[in-house]
């Protein structure tokens, strides 16, 4: 597999990696939908895992809060945003909330600060 591409906003490039058939995929859906999964998945991540076909490296990456693994393995780039909110909750200002700092360390790794200092934050 190529590396990731390192413009994570060009929206052609985000989908470049988009597998449909990642069961991560359906997790993420079940958890938006369902708010009993959420609620389960909150006090036992582990056992809700083990209820999905997912792989080693999907149920890894996840327990690892690893996004740009998932990404790597095809999540969908807005599911992975919605990973993020689900485990760490939401901000009250856009961009300022522990999910959207957690996703984009995640997905960006050594280049995080470079990134934020370019936008003048």
């Amino acid at each position: 597999m190529t590396p990731p591409p390192t413009r994570m906003d060009d929206p052609e490039m985000a989908l470049e990696y988009f597998d449909p058939l990642l069961r991560t995929n359906d997790l993420v859906q079940d958890l938006k939908w369902d708010r009993e999964l959420r609620a389960r998945f909150e006090s036992s991540e582990k056992q809700v895992l083990d209820a999905y076909p997912l792989t080693a490296e999907e149920r890894t990456a996840i327990l690892d809060r690893d996004f740009r693994k998932l990404f790597e393995l095809g999540l969908h780039p807005y599911l992975l945003s919605q990973l993020a909110r689900l485990i760490y909750g939401t901000g009250e200002t856009a961009g300022t909330s522990g999910a959207a700092t957690a996703l984009l360390k995640s997905l960006l790794g050594d280049r995080y600060d470079s990134y934020m200092a370019e936008r003048g934050e």
